[in-house]
């Protein structure tokens, strides 16, 4: 019996590797097989900032879309959120004629229940921000300052989500004595981009691999 076919869609967000594209990718496998699906293509974007939810932004997406319309195939997400979490970005995607379907909630889920967990979604973003300012607020009343050393801390806590979401392409090549210009190379190929966007270079990929321990 012939598998249908599939396009996985994955999403990294450099300051936030909560789902990495590794368990994207094997989320999406384990539906495939559950289910009867072949993957047929991959599309992995990276984002470096927020505002990505245009389309036009998302160029691994609409590549993502044009495969599936062609093939008449379903476009598969790990997770919602690696999607989208604003409702209006996912009624714009429905209009495109394209279904989708998110692994952790089964292949049943219609277009109607999608935009009602995207609007959950959207809903909980909006109180953790709201939370957060308050809790800061708070605490500037309190004459707590929140100055540099609060914000070199967490850049540093950023920079080390990011390495960590990128040592499962780093480390493999490091240990086998990969060039930089190598690892570069094999990150840019998985458009995993550094932080600042554009290509890797090779002294970004010598501080990306001394701060995984693996100089």
């Amino acid at each position: 019996m012939s598998k249908t076919p599939i396009v996985a869609y994955a999403r990294v967000s450099t300051g936030k590797q909560s789902l990495g594209l590794d368990a994207q990718s094997d989320a999406i496998e384990r539906f495939a097989e559950a289910h009867g699906h072949e993957v047929v293509g991959v599309y992995v974007e990276t984002e470096t900032g927020k505002g990505f939810d245009a389309l036009d932004r998302r160029p691994k997406l609409a590549a993502a879309l044009a495969q599936a319309k062609k093939l008449k195939a379903p476009v598969v997400v790990a997770k919602l959120d690696r999607l989208s979490r604003d409702v209006a970005f996912i009624a714009t995607l429905m209009t495109k004629k394209v279904p989708f379907v998110v692994a952790e909630l089964g292949p049943d889920i219609d277009p109607f229940m999608l935009h009602i967990y995207a609007a959950v979604a959207e809903k909980e973003r909006a109180m953790i921000s709201a939370r957060t300012k308050a809790a800061l607020g708070a605490k500037k009343a309190r004459g707590v300052v929140l100055g540099n050393a609060a914000l070199a801390r967490a850049n540093r806590a950023k920079g080390v989500a990011i390495a960590e979401g990128l040592r499962p392409v780093v480390e493999p090549l490091a240990r086998d004595g990969a060039s930089l210009r190598t690892i570069g190379r094999a990150l840019d190929d998985r458009s995993l981009a550094p932080p600042q966007g554009g290509k890797w270079q090779a002294q970004q990929v010598k501080r990306l691999v001394e701060r995984l321990g693996l100089a």
